[in-house]
């Protein structure tokens, strides 16, 4: 009897360590609670941390994230309003705003997850459709900031946007917060990871951009050549006044020369008839060196002038 008594006892206690650990739930900091029984929640969710109390085994309590969660969308083929086929990767960050609505219409976060998918990817293929490649990759009208003529040549090709990735992303995020209100969530941050051609396209936009870049080049070395060919000709002038300017500045020199060495000559040969003699004699031998070589045959009288200085006096 004492044996069936314990036995009691004890069944007693487990039961009611089973009962006591069913019936109490422990939410921390970062966990937010709904209540259920028999499926359907009860009473307002528990969103304060500390040791709370339900019926146990009647009533279950389901635990939601109170931080931001991650939501990553999958890359997709969208083309732009003007046509232009490219792939676009979005993230977003969302919180769970209404734990107790967010229970009623989608139950879990991979619930969530799968509205998220729909709507978000929704709202970007809209807005991919709607807008200009221009407007989703650039923010604002810069002015490149180039050197003057390589500037110039980009400045060409970058039209004005009017609206701008920025404004796109709000006006996706407003526009997805309007659609998950009545489901608990809010998006807290929407942006675009990653925006790039298909691969098909993204081969001619590299040699299109490889065409602009040789011809920006081709460019600058005709430029450079043709300075080249006006340095060289200035270059060419300039040698060859000097050179003309060197030669009449050389034989104006000579002639000076030339003509002081006749008016000396002259003097000398006025002076006396030794002088004269001198001279007479400096001058045919100047004029035997210039006339007479080993190929050189000439015929003279013995009573010409010029023979004069050849001729030995005989015995």
């Amino acid at each position: 009897m004492k044996q069936l008594r314990n036995s009691i006892l004890i069944l007693a206690g487990i039961l009611v360590v089973i009962v006591i650990i069913d019936g109490t739930y422990i939410v921390n900091e970062s966990q937010q609670v709904v209540i259920t029984q028999f499926g359907k929640p009860v009473g307002e969710a528990v969103t304060t941390p500390g040791i709370n109390f339900k019926l146990p085994f009647i009533q279950d309590a389901h635990f939601f994230d109170k931080r931001f969660l991650e939501w990553d969308g999958d890359p997709n083929q969208i083309p732009t309003e003007d046509k232009k086929f490219i792939f676009v990767d979005t993230y977003a960050r969302w919180q769970i705003t209404d734990p107790l609505q967010f229970y009623k219409r989608v139950r879990d976060q991979r619930g969530a997850q799968s509205r998220l998918d729909d709507i978000l990817d929704g709202e970007t293929r809209n807005a991919v459709a709607g807008n200009q490649l221009d407007e989703l990759v650039r923010t604002s009208n810069r002015t490149p900031q180039q050197g003057d003529d390589f500037g110039n040549e980009v400045e060409e090709t970058l039209d004005s946007i009017s609206v701008g990735r920025d404004k796109i992303q709000h006006q996706i995020l407003e526009k997805a917060n309007s659609l998950t209100s009545d489901l608990g969530i809010r998006v807290l941050d929407f942006r675009f990871k990653r925006i790039n051609y298909v691969e098909e396209v993204r081969k001619k936009v590299y040699d299109r951009m490889i065409s602009e870049r040789q011809r920006i080049a081709d460019k600058f070395k005709s430029e450079g050549q043709g300075e080249a060919s006006r340095i060289s000709g200035e270059k060419e002038k300039e040698l060859k006044r000097i050179q003309s300017e060197a030669y009449r500045q050389a034989e104006d020199i000579k002639g000076k020369a030339d003509g002081q060495a006749a008016e000396i000559y002259a003097k000398a040969y006025n002076k006396s008839s030794q002088a004269r003699d001198l001279y007479s004699f400096l001058k045919s031998m100047e004029s035997y060196e210039k006339t007479f070589d080993s190929q050189t045959t000439i015929l003279l009288s013995t009573k010409s002038e010029f023979y004069k200085y050849l001729m030995k006096d005989l015995p």
